[in-house]
């Protein structure tokens, strides 16, 4: 029998969605997409990071989906996302709004969130008409835009080329991660996690990630390995939050006062003491409260106004 790929009971396993659908990319890549909560409550579309699946978004799913329409989506390759043949920051940004299309109504708006590679499709999807027809405000969590594998602090020691070039070997390896053992969950948290993480958040971590496919992981590493979006920064012009934990050490905190400098219209920066790269599931509370906050800001009810009622 496979082992599940997320946790199965508590706080950290995956709600059932009150529906299912399936969004086609413009490569033909079909993305799984799940809705939460009720059709007409406020939106918020969610993108997971790297190695990563809608599981990983358990916590906000469960608090939001109470008064909130909750759409989340895997990555292509990623959880129930079958694997496509293009491994590009277009194809983040065409996945994004290509789900952005089928799960919401034309001229619907949304909060849309993204964690790691998530916030980066964010910036990928900045310029496309589609994200400004239905991105109402942005939440970027532990994230950056360039310089990743660089900045990255995974390995002890000077920045410099032998680090950055020891470090992208590391997260681009091809070695399997093999099954979650207490030595696999204590690497795991020590490379993406803070050291106060309490045991669970640890596990749901290292299920979500060990079940990402090697092959999947390999790929996006290299796309992370040279990513350059700072040009599209200055183009996420809508209301943008950012959130960074303090013990980062993939996208340390840097990367999220940089962020915040550049955004055009950046509306509060959160460093979270003590938080590692895993800001949804170390600190569920957090960013929970700052969709809440982006949503009863930036979204009211005619943003939810049907296409029939827009019409004169």
């Amino acid at each position: 029998m496979s082992r599940p790929a997320h946790v199965t009971s508590g706080p950290y396993a995956p709600p059932a969605p009150r529906r299912e659908l399936v969004a086609v990319s413009a490569d033909g890549a079909r993305l799984h997409v799940e809705v939460h909560g009720d059709e007409g409550a406020p939106a918020v579309v969610l993108a997971h990071g790297w190695t990563c699946s809608t599981a990983f978004w358990a916590a906000q799913i469960r608090a939001l989906s109470a008064t909130h329409r909750v759409v989340a989506y895997d990555q292509r390759g990623h959880g129930r996302s079958p694997a496509a043949r293009e491994h590009s920051t277009t194809a983040l940004a065409d996945d994004l709004v290509a789900v952005l299309g089928a799960a919401l109504t034309p001229g619907e708006r949304a909060v849309v969130a993204g964690h790691s590679m998530g916030g980066m499709t964010i910036m990928a999807a900045a310029a496309r008409p589609e994200f400004a027809e239905h991105a109402a405000a942005a939440l970027l969590c532990s994230t950056g835009s360039s310089r990743l594998v660089e900045r990255a602090t995974v390995l002890p020691g000077r920045a410099g080329r032998v680090r950055t070039r020891i470090t992208g070997a590391v997260l681009g390896s091809r070695a399997p991660l093999g099954p979650v053992t207490p030595v696999a969950r204590a690497v795991l948290k020590y490379a993406t996690m803070g050291p106060g993480s309490a045991p669970d958040r640890v596990e749901a971590c290292a299920r979500i990630v060990h079940a990402c496919p090697t092959g999947v992981r390999r790929a996006w590493s290299h796309v992370l390995a040279g990513l350059d979006l700072d040009a599209d920064v200055a183009r996420l012009t809508v209301p943008t939050a950012v959130i960074g934990g303090s013990a980062d050490r993939l996208t340390p905190i840097v990367h999220a006062r940089g962020l915040a400098a550049a955004l055009p219209n950046c509306v509060g920066l959160t460093e979270l003491t003590g938080v590692g790269h895993m800001t949804p599931v170390e600190a569920p509370e957090a960013v929970t409260r700052a969709v809440s906050e982006l949503t009863a800001r930036h979204l009211d009810d005619r943003d939810n106004t049907t296409e029939k009622e827009k019409t004169p």
